[in-house]
Parts: structure tokens; sequence; C-alpha cells
């Protein structure tokens, strides 16, 4: 959210997060794929459940996090007890700029003439742009995962990144997700060309980027071999 009128919500919202529990509460339910229960919840924060529910759900009241009622897989019936509350991190953006600024609006603007140029000038120069900012993102010695969670990624090493060709680096997040909603081809392929150009600064192979579309991920996976795995289109 970053319209004006909203911003007394988004500050409210994130300064929910100032309690230590309560941040722990959301750093475990944001990094998970899949709706947690308060249970899971409450042992992953080290407190106990009834505390764990009471910051859940002013972390919903907050925003932050949606609910939701689902009984545990395989059980149904009129045996199969209460459906469980689950909590799972919202996918609206809660940002706050004081005094106001509306930087989304603007790029929304950029992205509807960029779409609108027929030639492809704008696009071309668009990409190198963004592959030269992905160069300049890079710091020396500053490992790979290091640097993709200073910008927004929230990066998950899966399998030996190093020595296992099947390993690879999820994105968890897309830093630029309100305007990809709007711009998906665009904004994908801008996102594409600013981690091939940090991979190149670090001296890897910027084929290691490939496109891999999911819902509620980056559009990029990060891959140990560029022989790993097909590109994909940005629509997917």
């Amino acid at each position: 959210m970053t319209d004006n009128e909203e911003t007394p919500d988004a500050m409210a919202g994130l300064s929910a997060l100032a309690d230590p529990v309560r941040r722990r509460l959301y750093e475990y339910v944001a990094g998970q794929d899949a709706p947690v229960r308060r249970d899971a919840a409450a042992d992953a924060a080290g407190v106990s459940r009834t505390l764990a529910a009471y910051h859940l759900d002013r972390l919903a009241d907050a925003g932050l996090l949606t609910t939701s009622y689902a009984r545990p897989e395989g059980q149904t019936g009129p045996g199969a007890g209460r459906p469980a509350k689950l909590y799972q991190r919202t996918e609206d953006e809660l940002s706050v700029s004081v005094p106001p600024r509306s930087y989304d609006v603007l790029a929304g603007v950029l992205a509807d003439a960029v779409s609108g140029d027929a030639s492809g000038a704008v696009r071309e120069a668009l990409l190198a742009a963004a592959a030269e900012e992905g160069r300049r993102a890079t710091r020396d010695g500053e490992d790979l995962l290091v640097t993709l969670r200073r910008r927004g990624y929230e990066p998950e090493a899966v399998g030996d990144i190093e020595g296992d060709i099947k390993g690879h680096i999820d994105l968890r997040n897309c830093p630029f997700h309100h305007l990809a909603q709007r711009h998906v081809e665009l904004v994908c392929g801008l996102n594409h060309a600013l981690l091939r150009g940090l991979l190149s600064a670090r001296g890897q192979d910027p084929d290691c980027a490939q496109l891999a579309p999911r819902p509620g991920h980056c559009c990029v996976v990060i891959r140990a071999s560029a022989d790993d795995a097909g590109q994909a289109s940005p629509a997917g």
C-alpha cells in the first residue's frame, strides 16, 4: 500500500513488528510457503500457544497476515474436530514514507510508456539499465545470499549450490510485486536482466539466472548450472 491516504494504516501495521515475540512469529510465518497453524508458530517462536494466538491475531488485525480455516489433511467428517485457524503472510504491501512519496505512481507511468513504445528501443534501453543496476548491486566479498537478501528477494538455498547441479536459490519474494501485477512481462524481463547483471559482476554465469515464474515467488530462480533447467517465459 503506497497511496498517501493509506500511510497511517501502514505505520500502524509496521509498528506491530516492534514487539520481539510478534516479530519472531511474523518471520516464521512469512518464511513458510503454506499457511501455518498456531501451535507450529508457537513452537518456532518459543512461546505458549495462547500467547502465539494473541500475537498472530494482532498481526492479522494490522494487515501483515491473512487467516483461513482448514482441517488437517486426511481428517474429514463429524469426528474430525473443528477446523484449525491458519496464518499466512499477506500479499499486500505496507510502505511508509515521511513525508508521503508516490514512486510507484511514477514507475507505473514509465511502465505504461514502455509498453506503448512500438519500436522496442525504450525496452532495450531499460534492459541494459537493469543489467547495469545488477552489476552495481554486488559488493566485494559479499556472499550472494546476503546480496539477494539486501535487495529484498528473501533467498533460500535449496540443495548444495556449489557441488550439486540440482541445487538452486529460490527467491521467495518479488521486490517489484505491485508493479508486476500490471506489467508482468516487462517487469519480469527487467528483473531477469538485473539478476543476470548481478551474477555477471560476481564472475558467475549469468545464464544461471533463469525464468521460472510461480505464484507467490520471484519469477527468477538462480541455479547452480545454466544447464540445470530450461528457460520459461515471464507469463509462465
